[in-house]
């Protein structure tokens, strides 16, 4: 079941920021922001850090957005801090990275492999009201572009910004929208 347009369950994590140990609740980090949660299988791997590095590169931009940005997986905060120190391109990430070892946030996004215990490949984007606005979850081996993340937020933003109207495909910030009526029915 999907969770686009459902309200996100609240939850406490232990979290790894900038050299510190924190502690995230969604009651009041996440409340009145827009927010994008990027799970991702284990620490110390291959792809992973391909990723969250691809985000830190991104997170200037996110935030412009006004935009809080997470990672998770299923290991600890401890390992966080671990790999941050012995990583080079994880020791670049400036976000919150959250520690997920009891499974619960992997579930509460429906992202956890049950077989392997870690969690699968999902971005979420989360609005200010804590409603899911968009989900994407792929496979172990395939690595996500941040950058396809920002225009989807871009996308999602200027949709609640501007009720009647929607973003068609490949559209860009400053292109044409679509007023949905009966007019566009067969002729896009």
């Amino acid at each position: 079941m999907s969770l686009v347009g459902k309200s996100l369950e609240n939850f406490t994590a232990n979290a790894f920021r900038n050299g510190e140990f924190v502690t995230v609740n969604t009651e009041v980090d996440f409340a009145g922001k827009w927010n994008v949660v990027v799970f991702y299988p284990a620490d110390f791997t291959f792809v992973c850090p391909t990723e969250l590095e691809d985000l830190q590169d991104q997170l200037a931009t996110l935030n412009s957005l006004g935009v809080e940005v997470y990672s998770c997986s299923t290991d600890t905060h401890f390992t966080h801090a671990a790999w941050h120190q012995h990583s080079e391109a994880i020791g670049k990430v400036q976000y919150t990275m959250l520690a997920d070892p009891s499974q619960r946030i992997s579930r509460i996004f429906d992202v956890l492999d049950e077989e392997s215990g870690l969690a699968q490949r999902g971005s979420f984007i989360i609005d200010p009201d804590g409603i899911v606005q968009s989900v994407e979850v792929t496979a172990e081996g395939i690595g996500r572009d941040a950058s396809q993340l920002v225009d989807k937020i871009k996308m999602a933003q200027y949709v609640r910004n501007n009720p009647g109207e929607v973003c068609p495909a490949k559209w860009k910030e400053g292109d044409a929208t679509l007023k949905p009526s009966l007019d566009l029915v067969g002729k896009i």
